[in-house]
């Protein structure tokens, strides 16, 4: 899941050296943080967030197949 995030994330941005993705465990779900330049959050966010919701939107569709519930932060 890490890796898809990230590889979203990289395709967005204009620094993809400058992408990080934490993830861990915390009350039977997989949390995501997703760090991007400052430059670049309005990239990942979009236009009243509809490039995160999207984000979001692939990544739990991926998480059904495993049966995970996954949350990603944008930070």
């Amino acid at each position: 899941m890490k890796d898809l995030v990230e590889m979203i994330a990289k395709a967005l941005v204009e620094n993809p050296d400058q992408v990080v993705v934490t993830e861990s465990r915390k009350e039977n779900a997989l949390h995501l943080e997703l760090r991007v330049a400052e430059s670049d959050m309005g990239k990942v966010i979009g236009k009243q967030g509809r490039i995160a919701r999207a984000i979001r939107t692939v990544v739990k569709a991926a998480g059904m197949k495993t049966d995970e519930k996954v949350i990603i932060d944008i930070v």
